[in-house]
This record gives structure tokens, sequence and C-alpha cells, in this order.
């Protein structure tokens, strides 16, 4: 599938829409193309190419809204199409929250979220990685399971308003477990980036490969509060918690974990770490994403907690004008500061504590505290006058990231890295929490 460059697209939308009698009405396509690997027991196990496309459709008459999905690009279908979602949203019910489609805005530099050459990768390339990580899995008497998957893709919309927005993107994504043939150790990496230039499979897999060689014979250790030392993949299980909760309705109406007596929100207040900055910026070099959001709002540098004081909250356009305040919309990549420690450094300077590489299956267990359970996995440590001392066995955990933020000991220097749970993206470092709270063992491996 061909990625429709701006002109065409917008040429295109400009058609769906000339076929509209709704009092606003609003088109959008996007389409994708991308190649997979996944592999598991040392042996590929299946490999693909998905191409697709999709127009979505959105007709409204007053409060009234009807909406269309389709994949045929002919006359006939569009039309039909057209009329089907007039015809939905005459029988829908009045949405008391619906907003009206947004007129045209302003947008900042474009970031640079496609890249050519990971447009370009080809089945050789997926099969070369594939390889590099199976030969590491091989050389290390181990067993691996991993996935690599590429995608080049665009996105554009148009309403009757005026209103167009319009991004290309890639992205390369490759995770792997590596684990013993007894299945007592177990190692896991993950990578993603617009570039890929910038993907190592066979070094993420070495480090995989390391973790799991070294994570065999866990010792089990008392359950309690511990130094530890999370890894970014570790940590942003538990951040993106944190920042996807800065929700501003929520906190006004009590939910939250800003919620404030009488009816306040904690917005202004100090509530972690002085050194914890939390921001976006759709122009970063190592997370470049769209520009706007998906209403068409624009996304700019926004501080979300500066120096551990909450600057900002999202605000919907539905709650924003219910306020009497602007709409703050939710970005698409997260950035938190750090120092310039290393990873090996953070452990050099720990007497003693715990390496978390990972932490998995999270699950809430208070909104109003944000406290979260889970699990260790895939390599536990026990560090001991900063040294790898022997590996322990797994943890399940009760943790909140406002109180872990306020227990910080050390940040080291952030690196981009990607979501188990979600899948999201983010830059973050990795982070030396003090009193981070294990509650019984586990057999998790």
């Amino acid at each position: 599938m061909p990625i429709l460059t701006k002109d065409e697209a917008q040429a295109l939308l400009k058609k769906i829409l000339s076929y509209s009698k709704a009092d606003e009405a609003e088109a959008s396509i996007s389409g994708s193309d991308g190649g997979n690997i996944r592999y598991a027991r040392n042996s590929v196990s299946t490999s693909g190419f998905i191409s697709q496309t999709n127009i979505v459709i959105s007709s409204a008459f007053g409060k009234k809204l009807g909406i269309v999905t389709l994949n045929e690009f002919d006359d006939a279908s569009i039309a039909k199409a057209v009329r089907q979602s007039e015809d939905l949203a005459r029988l829908a019910p009045e949405n008391p929250e619906y907003m009206p489609f947004l007129g045209p805005q302003t947008y900042g530099p474009e970031a640079k979220t496609y890249v050519e050459a990971t447009a370009a990768i080809t089945p050789k390339q997926r099969t070369d990685m594939v390889a590099q990580s199976l030969q590491v899995s091989k050389d290390n008497k181990l067993t691996a399971a991993g996935f690599v998957q590429n995608s080049a893709g665009y996105s554009a919309r148009l309403n009757s308003k005026g209103l167009f927005t319009y991004n290309t993107y890639t992205n390369v994504n490759f995770s792997v477990t590596l684990r013993t043939a007894d299945s007592t150790g177990s190692g896991y990496m993950a990578k993603d980036f617009n570039d890929v230039a910038k993907m190592n499979a066979l070094s993420a897999s070495q480090i995989a490969a390391q973790k799991a060689t070294k994570s065999v014979a866990a010792k089990a250790i008392e359950p309690g509060k511990y130094t530890v030392i999370l890894e970014p993949a570790a940590g942003i299980v538990l951040l993106e918690n944190l920042w996807g909760s800065l929700d501003a309705r929520s906190a006004d109406e009590g939910r939250s974990f800003l919620s404030a007596p009488g009816g306040k929100t904690k917005m202004g207040e100090k509530l972690v770490d002085e050194r914890i900055n939390i921001y976006s910026d759709p122009s970063n070099i190592e997370l470049p994403t769209a520009n706007y959001n998906g209403e068409g709002l624009p996304l700019v540098k926004t501080n979300w907690i500066e120096k551990g004081v909450v600057k900002n909250m999202y605000y919907s356009r539905y709650w924003a004008q219910k306020k009497g305040v602007k709409p703050v919309p939710y970005p698409n990549g997260f950035i938190m500061d750090g120092g310039t420690a290393s990873l090996e450094e953070l452990i050099k300077g720990t007497a003693k504590g715990i390496l978390v590489t990972r932490l998995w299956y999270i699950r809430s267990v208070d909104p109003q505290t944000l406290l979260y359970t889970g699990l260790t996995r895939d390599g536990t440590f026990y560090i001991e006058n900063g040294q790898i001392k022997f590996p322990i066995k797994n943890f399940r955990f009760n943790e909140s990231p406002v109180i872990m933020l306020n227990n910080l000991e050390t940040l080291g220097k952030p690196e981009r890295t990607v979501s188990g749970e979600s899948g999201a993206s983010a830059m973050i470092p990795p982070m030396k929490i003090n009193e981070f709270t294990f509650t019984s063992l586990s057999d998790a491996v």
C-alpha cells in the first residue's frame, strides 16, 4: 500500500466530505504496511506482512453523531458510507457532552516521525535480526521466544470546518525472552525506535541472555521493604500509571489521587521529590511524535510535573469548556529527566538492595492513592557492597508511583524504553528507590 502524500490525502478527504449533508462532518484516513517474524523454542513460528487502510466518516446533526468505517475507496462505497453515517446520526440519542468539530489549528514544527530506512526494511533485515537473536540463544544453551515487527504508515483528517491534519510515521520493535533449559532462569529485553539504525537486536539478546544465565538457582529472601534499582523496563509500568492519571475531570470529581477535600485538586502542590521533572515534547529527537492529538488539538512541549510540583492536568474539550479553561490535550509520549549515572554505576553505589529488571501483571489496588500490585520477573538480583551477589526468587509488590518517587535516592541516565504492559514508549531513567514494598514471594520466573 503506497503512503498517500499530504496532497493526495487531502484530495481524497475533500471528495468524501463533498457527499455530506450533515450539520457537521469529518473524514479520516489511515494506512500502514508492516512486516513481522515471531519465533519460539529457538525456531521461527510465523512470519507475515500486513497492509491495511481504512476510512472513518463521522456525521453530526446537532448533538447526534453517527460513525461508519470502511476500507473501500470507490465513489459508490464512499457515498453509501456517508449516507449510513448520517442515518445513524439521525437515529442516535443526543450526547450531552458532544463537542462541535474543531476549526483550523496552528501546529508547531513537524518532528521526524518517519524514517525512510525504517520504511524500507526488508524481510532479510527482519530475518537477520532473528538469526542474531537465535545464535545468542544457542551459544548460551538457552531457549528463545521473541517478536520483530516494523511498520510505516500515515494518517490524515479533514472536517467540514476546515481542520486538516496529516502525519507519517515509522516504527521498529524487537522483544525477546530467553530461558534456561530447565526454565529456572529467564531474561527479557524490548526495544522500539522510529529509526531502525538505532535498533540492535544482537545487543538486546545478549543482555537478555546474561540475565537468564545469571538468574539460575535463585534464593528466597524475606519479603519486606528494600532499596531497589528499577531498570527502565521495570519503572515504566508504574510511571505510566502516574502520568496516565493526571486527568482534571477525575480530580475535580473526587475520583483521583489528585483530588483534594472540598472539591479542590492538588494542582500546584508538591507531589513527589523535587528532582522529578516529567514533560512531553513532540519534537524530542529520541521520542518524536505527531504534533496533534486525536481530536486535532495542537501538541506542544508541556511540563506535567516540574521539580516535584503538579503543573498541568489533562482537560478534554468538554471538561475545559465546563470549567472555563483552555483544553490541555493528552500527549503522545512522556519524558522524565534523570541524571548522568549508568545502571552499572547505580549498582556500584548500592550497599544493599535489589535489582529489578522487569515488572509485570500490574493491577490497581486503590486509584485514589495510585497503589498498584504486580510481580517481578525475568531476572531479580540481590546487591551487596556494590556488586550483584546472587539471583533471588521473585516477589509480589504493593507500591504507589507517588510514594516511590518520594522515596527516590538516585536517578540514572534516561533512555527510550517500551512498556511490557501497554506497549507505550517513553524516555525514563533507571531509578534507585528506598523502602520499596515487597509483600510476598512468587514462583514466577
